[in-house]
């Protein structure tokens, strides 16, 4: 496997629908170790694999200082009435928005040995998941977004001449 790096808008792997992950073995538990580095050093709460160049649907998402790991995962139910929350993403560095997403969530996934779970998460962990399925369907948090806006750098410098 190649070495895995970050992938940015407007990258192609981000805009099309993954492929389901075949067989789980030593190969896939290696690119999940690689994005839990990623995502750690970009200091995110999720990531897909096609962020990483990887055509495969699968995610990590962090959950209370714990790393999830769904592959193939499928939302089965979506409950409650949608909110407004802001949102970014490693692909689009220092973008943000306004989003609506569902409060809860259920998503049926297998694990990294293989096994079939179902979990059933809200607040936070429910609009990683969502937003990470957005991903694997090749769809950006930001062709959704309500408003989006981008955080300037501030020139410290620039600042300091101001005072």
């Amino acid at each position: 496997m190649e070495k895995l790096k970050l992938r940015f808008y407007p990258d192609n792997i981000l805009k099309q629908k993954t492929k389901p992950v075949k067989e789980i073995d030593q190969e896939i538990r290696k690119l999940i170790e690689g994005m839990k580095k990623i995502m750690k050093e970009n200091n995110g709460v999720g990531l897909a694999a096609n962020q990483v160049g990887v055509d495969l649907s699968l995610f990590i998402a962090e959950d209370k200082n714990k790393i999830l790991t769904f592959i193939n995962p499928k939302i089965i139910k979506l409950e409650g009435e949608k909110i407004t929350l802001d949102e970014g993403c490693l692909s689009l560095p220092k973008i943000f928005g306004y989003i609506k997403r569902y409060p809860l969530v259920v998503i049926e996934y297998l694990d990294i040995w293989g096994k079939k779970r179902k979990l059933k998460a809200k607040g936070l962990l429910a609009q990683i998941i969502q937003h990470e399925i957005d991903h694997l369907e090749g769809k950006l948090f930001i062709e959704k977004a309500d408003k989006i806006f981008k955080i300037e750098e501030i020139d410290k410098e620039s600042l300091e001449k101001q005072q």
